[in-house]
């Protein structure tokens, strides 16, 4: 008996413990879920940041593709969030959440199971940029009945029944930029939508911002409802103002339980999923890529214009030669032989008036010639002597007397008192080689 209770209670406790997290979304709404310490049975939180959670779908590494999880540091929790399309109605997931308690590194393991129950789309959608509000602000529920009540109430009245919001996102993570300052908030991104008209206020409210769909952001434009919003703590970026959707009548809203316009919707869903899936092509059908034509056309053309401008250039340079005839040039060139024969003629004359001073030596050789001359006025200029000659040294005693004090000297033919260059210093004695070469 007592084996009979034991087990009847294990299995009420394990039926209320999965009941416990049985969640449900509705297609075409936002569905937000927080994950808390207490989801673990933790209780406390010794130090900031203790905890850290990682949601997959149970067998797979990642979330649905509709799903997207943050952990919000401001409020210590982790977040589940997303909107649910048509094609997850229905269905029931489960979710794997893994918790780590960074204090002494221990982890929990729990399961949270979610119906996706099914629901029309609301065709008529209000988008806008709250700038003063980040992503999690949105996940209070008093603040987002804050924000549905200025629709139900002033701006869209006849939304009052079924007005819900249908999509939610940061701004960062829509493209925005992030804030300058840290203190300042990132801006969030809301549509609500109803199956209701829009309202004539509505409408006069897009078309007071119509012109101000140019501009990437207007914070600084005030519209006629302007205060309506700041008073409930919302304001809002009027560039991102829009309404998009269809005027769909009233009358759908009491056939959502028809059983003939679901099987209708069922069947273009399940059309509209077939049409979506991407089929492959078979490897045969795959197209082959010509590289010969690619090279041929890569040197053919550069080819052809290297040709084109090799005859205009040969086109220039023969046919156009004329034009680069230039007499002066012809003249200096049939004269150059000329200058070159007087040059010559003179430098034989010079060379028969002074051939006393040269020596019988070949052109080829090399001869140093040095005129010696003595600062005495009675004593003679001496001949230039060569270095070759062997009784070069026997004067070299008298140079080397003669070599005057100072280093420079007076003319002997000039007039007196006029300076010129200083004599080059006194040669000094030394041996004589085999050529009779001053060594």
């Amino acid at each position: 008996m007592q084996l009979l209770i034991l087990i009847v209670a294990w299995l009420g406790m394990h039926v209320v413990h999965s009941l416990k997290f049985q969640l449900q979304a509705n297609v075409g709404e936002l569905f937000n879920y927080k994950i808390e310490p207490q989801l673990f049975n933790w209780t406390h939180q010794v130090i900031s940041e203790q905890f850290r959670y990682r949601p997959s779908l149970q067998h797979y590494p990642d979330l649905p593709s509709w799903m997207r999880y943050m952990y919000s540091h401001e409020y210590h929790a982790g977040f589940l969030y997303g909107t649910p399309p048509i094609s997850a109605a229905g269905k029931t997931l489960s979710l794997d959440v893994v918790a780590l308690n960074r204090q002494n590194y221990e982890t929990r393991h729990n399961v949270i199971s979610m119906f996706v129950a099914h629901k029309f789309i609301a065709p008529n959608v209000v988008q806008m940029k709250i700038d003063n509000l980040n992503w999690v602000h949105l996940m209070d529920p008093g603040r987002v009945e804050n924000l549905r009540n200025i629709f139900r109430k002033d701006l869209w009245p006849g939304s009052k029944e079924d007005l819900s919001v249908v999509f939610m996102e940061s701004a960062v993570n829509m493209g925005g930029r992030l804030p300058l300052r840290p203190q300042q908030r990132e801006g969030v991104i809301v549509h609500v939508g109803s199956f209701a008209q829009f309202s004539p206020r509505l409408k006069q409210l897009q078309e007071e911002v119509r012109p101000l769909y140019k501009l990437p952001s207007c914070t600084y434009k005030r519209t006629s409802v302007q205060k309506i919003f700041e008073n409930v703590g919302f304001k809002l970026d009027w560039c991102a103002f829009k309404m998009v959707g269809m005027e769909t009548p009233t009358e759908v809203l009491y056939h959502n339980n028809d059983a003939k316009q679901r099987q209708q919707h069922q069947q273009s869903a399940e059309q509209q999923r077939r049409n979506d899936r991407w089929l492959g092509i078979p490897r045969e059908d795959v197209p082959m890529r010509n590289y010969i034509d690619e090279f041929a056309f890569a040197f053919a053309i550069p080819g052809m214009i290297l040709a084109v401008l090799l005859g205009m250039l040969s086109a220039v340079l023969c046919f156009q030669h004329h034009k680069f005839y230039d007499p002066h040039s012809e003249f200096f060139f049939d004269n150059i032989f000329h200058l070159c024969e007087e040059s010559c003629e003179r430098a034989e004359s010079v060379s028969d008036d002074d051939s006393s001073l040269h020596m019988d030596y070949p052109m080829s050789s090399t001869v140093q010639m040095v005129q010696c001359s003595d600062t005495k006025p009675m004593q003679p200029v001496t001949t230039l002597k060569s270095l070759k000659d062997p009784n070069f040294l026997l004067d070299n005693t008298s140079l080397r007397s003669q070599s005057p004090n100072n280093s420079l000297y007076q003319l002997d033919g000039g007039v007196a008192g006029i300076y010129a260059r200083p004599k080059p210093p006194p040669y000094k004695g030394g041996t004589l080689g085999r050529n009779g070469v001053d060594i």
